[in-house]
């Protein structure tokens, strides 16, 4: 396999129809380990993927390859060191051989004010949701891509996909939010540059922006939090479910023609200031 097979695209190839087929692609899912991550494992190992999570935390990545089964591995990963991803996608390559399909889930939120009663916000606090959302998610694309690049291309070029994660707070980011909102914009920001980057290797780029979904970070957040968000959700009025979010991942992987796109999954919530 050479990686200038996927760089060489055939004019004369005829793409109706033709999606990539998730049975037997390999999977790695940054924070895989729980919330939308492991829901978007569980529903791609039952199309036929297996599936490598990566995540912090070791105990949460053993019980979820547990859930998973024999077609499911895990690498601990810290996805804003680039050492740290190269050595987790080396181990994705021994045991699998490949990589096709890409989903960064890992993330984190934080809350401050500009200037708070407490003072200006931390500026290093700032700068660490920066790189965990942001960073974090270009350090695992980039790399993930180049392994894609050695792949052959399926009957319509395609050598991969890679789904990011942003929020709705890319958009209507509340008071506190100037961090969180800052770095998922940038997730939004970079998907169509990185899918030109990338068309040539026939690797797709595409991102779902989840709007108030049922994780076990919402789980910790108190009903005073909670309650409002979803008065704001107008249809339906609930929390979304991580299997919907894991629906539409299937949805993106498996529709050629979805490319460089930013998908909003939000009960057409608009979120208020505060």
């Amino acid at each position: 396999k050479s990686f200038i097979s996927c760089n060489i695209r055939d004019p004369y190839l005829n793409i109706l129809g033709d999606s990539m087929n998730i049975s037997d692609k390999v999977v790695l899912i940054t924070g895989g380990a729980s919330g939308l991550g492991l829901a978007t494992a569980k529903r791609l190992l039952a199309e036929g993927a297996k599936i490598m999570v990566l995540d912090m935390n070791e105990d949460n990545a053993k019980e979820a390859v547990n859930q998973l089964g024999n077609d499911a591995g895990y690498a601990i990963a810290n996805v804003t060191e680039e050492d740290s991803v190269q050595n987790a996608i080396k181990a994705t390559l021994d045991k699998f051989g490949a990589i096709h399909i890409a989903v960064n889930c890992a993330g984190t939120g934080f809350a401050s004010k500009t200037v708070g009663k407490e003072g200006p916000h931390v500026l290093d606090h700032f700068k660490l949701i920066v790189d965990i959302n942001l960073s974090g998610t270009f350090n695992v694309l980039r790399l993930a891509a180049f392994e894609m690049g050695k792949n052959e291309p399926e009957k319509d070029g395609e050598c991969g996909v890679i789904v990011n994660t942003a929020s709705v707070a890319a958009y209507d980011g509340q008071m506190g939010q100037a961090a969180y909102s800052a770095s998922k914009s940038g997730v939004v920001g970079m998907t169509l540059p990185i899918a030109r980057d990338l068309a040539r290797m026939g690797i797709r780029v595409n991102t779902i922006a989840p709007g108030i979904f049922d994780t076990p970070m919402m789980a910790r957040a108190p009903d005073r939090v909670r309650d409002p968000l979803i008065e704001m959700t107008q249809f339906p009025k609930r929390l979304g479910s991580p299997e919907e979010f894991a629906a539409l991942t299937q949805h993106i992987i498996e529709n050629p023609f979805l490319n460089g796109e930013t998908i909003r999954l939000d009960g057409a919530i608009r979120m208020q200031a505060k």
